[in-house]
């Protein structure tokens, strides 16, 4: 899963965001049925997020990534090139209320870890994240050593939430960190998509593709996961076969990315 740190992690996301709030079902009169149904539909999406995993962990390592003792770090050609396509520190000024400000802090600690490793200044960053923890006040946070690694740390944090009645504020920060890191990896397509052959982008498309049949299905029972089901349909674009498929629609959906990142960090 480190190779594709960006790409991987995005994937997983989904599975999070989707897992459904299982305290929507405590109330009265609840159905038992649904209930059972819920369940099966959360286990589906674990089952085929793991052999997205499994897939992912196939491949070998991007030529723009170097692995080491001290974890991931981008060879020297790669740095030289600076990002210039993430998101400026002061969006978090524009976040009024307690969900922009979740969904802010996820995007931002996704571009906070990809201007370092570019080795570009992050004392906006970080001086924007923790002012927006702040503001959030979520004692879930304090499962988590540094509030820049929130989108890193996402099945503690899903534990946390929940036992914290925050989870219905989970979705928003998975789905953020999601289509930030969805728009970072169209940003670098071909680069990400070296390492894929026919086989693997036959193998995670399909899965997508299952998994975002699960997420609208999970939203029937649960309306609060309906933003989420609509930030990451984007992704409906993606049921390759081979390699040139998915680059061809990568690039397709790369506008509708643009526009769910806008929508979430409104």
């Amino acid at each position: 899963m480190k190779k594709l740190s960006f790409l991987a992690i995005a994937f997983a996301a989904i599975a999070f965001a989707a897992c459904g709030n299982k305290t929507a079902q405590t109330e009265a009169g609840a159905d038992s049925v649904k209930s059972f149904e819920q369940k099966q539909i959360e286990a589906s999406i674990k089952m085929h997020m793991d052999s997205i995993a499994s897939e992912l962990g196939k491949l070998k390592t991007p030529p723009f990534l170097n692995e080491g003792k001290d974890g991931i770090t981008l060879t020297k050609e790669e740095k030289q090139v600076k990002p210039d396509y993430l998101l400026a520190a002061n969006v978090a000024d524009e976040a009024a209320t307690l969900t922009e400000k979740y969904r802010t802090l996820s995007a931002l600690s996704v571009d906070k870890k990809i201007a370092a490793l570019y080795e570009m200044p992050t004392e906006d960053y970080d001086k924007a994240i923790t002012k927006l923890a702040a503001d959030i006040n979520d004692p879930s946070f304090k499962a988590i050593e540094d509030a820049n690694t929130i989108f890193e740390t996402t099945s503690t944090l899903y534990d946390e939430m929940e036992k914290n009645d925050r989870i219905n504020y989970f979705w928003q920060l998975a789905a953020a960190a999601l289509i930030e890191q969805l728009y970072v990896c169209n940003q670098n397509a071909d680069k990400f998509l070296s390492t894929f052959n026919d086989e693997a982008a036959a193998n995670v498309t399909f899965r997508i593709v299952l998994v975002l049949d699960a997420v609208n299905r999970l939203a029937q029972y649960d309306p609060d996961i309906e933003p989420v089901a609509q930030a990451i349909a984007p992704l409906s674009a993606l049921n390759a076969t081979t390699v040139a498929e998915m680059k061809e629609q990568m690039a397709k959906m790369k506008e509708q990315i643009n526009a769910a990142r806008k929508a979430l960090l409104k």
